[in-house]
């Protein structure tokens, strides 16, 4: 015979009675509260000591990762820029030596450095790292540049070797036109456009190396003169079309092996003909004497790029 614990123990009182409903509803409010709230997601009162101390120590861990990874990124991108620059710099005095010596003509020399410094500086993206600041350390590297032409140019500092290497005829002042539009379209084309669109990679492209070799091979060779320039040669004219279209494939087949384009390439090597093809005629009117090639050609190579490519 089994009797009641408040009778065998007058001290101790018995649970109340629970039916099988109230049994069933405290079994699915538990459930529903897991479900609602699980660990990660309840509120602070609802969560133990442990619970709450293991997110803290999550959070935390993945803050310090990503400020560690950050920082990495900015360090090696510093470094990158840092590097292209004394690159950069170390190329006009070299072939400023080189001129010195009698070795290469100064007006040879200016225009090594016309084709390389742009070729160069692009060739170098790929070093940058992936983040999305890696765009703006790169653009640091002509604005350095930029800001040492706007100080010889306005004469307040001066360095006789870096003038007479980047101008035609050594006067300071005409730092500020060709050279000047030269680095500002370096800086845009890599914060507009980057590694990842053919627009800029082509601009460059065509500016540095389609017309570079139509002022080496056009004043060596271009004694025959187009017949609405007189200024212009077919040579030159046909040399900005070839050199734009090699420099301007070349790139594109650089960046595309590394994985920032892709591209068609039977449709490509049209596209780019076209694109070369409206630079070398654009190069080729009697306009340079009132806006600078270095601003009609990169202007007219990116919206021919536009158009044919598209994006």
């Amino acid at each position: 015979m089994e009797f009641p614990l408040a009778v065998l123990y007058p001290s101790v009182k018995s649970p109340a009675p629970r039916n099988h409903r109230s049994l069933k509803a405290s079994s699915i409010l538990s459930q529903s509260s897991a479900i609602l709230f699980p660990p990660l997601l309840r509120p602070p009162t609802m969560l133990g000591a442990s619970d709450r101390g293991g997110r803290s120590r999550r959070f935390c861990a993945g803050t310090a990762s990503g400020a560690n990874a950050l920082i990495a990124e900015a360090l090696h991108d510093g470094g990158a820029a840092a590097l292209v620059t004394a690159g950069g710099y170390s190329l006009v005095l070299a072939l400023d030596n080189l001129a010195r010596r009698n070795l290469i003509e100064q007006s040879l020399s200016r225009k090594i450095v016309h084709v390389l410094s742009g070729i160069c500086y692009m060739a170098s993206w790929p070093i940058f790292s992936s983040s999305s600041q890696a765009r703006y350390f790169a653009a640091v590297v002509p604005l350095l540049n930029c800001a040492r032409l706007l100080f010889y140019g306005l004469s307040i500092a001066t360095n006789e070797g870096v003038i007479k290497s980047i101008t035609r005829e050594g006067k300071p002042e005409e730092l500020l036109k060709g050279p000047l539009y030269y680095v500002l379209t370096l800086m845009f084309s890599s914060l507009i456009f980057w590694r990842e669109s053919p627009i800029g990679i082509i601009s460059l492209a065509v500016m540095s190396g389609g017309d570079g070799f139509a002022d080496i091979l056009g004043r060596r060779y271009g004694s025959r003169k187009l017949p609405y320039n007189k200024k212009k040669s077919w040579v030159g004219s046909i040399s900005m079309f070839m050199f734009g279209f090699i420099f301007s494939s070349m790139m594109l087949y650089y960046f595309s092996a590394l994985g920032y384009l892709r591209l068609d390439w039977e449709s490509t090597v049209e596209k780019v003909a076209l694109v070369a093809l409206a630079a070398a005629f654009m190069e080729s009117l009697p306009i340079s004497d009132a806006i600078d090639d270095n601003i009609t050609v990169p202007v007219t190579t990116m919206a021919a790029a536009f158009l044919v490519f598209g994006y």
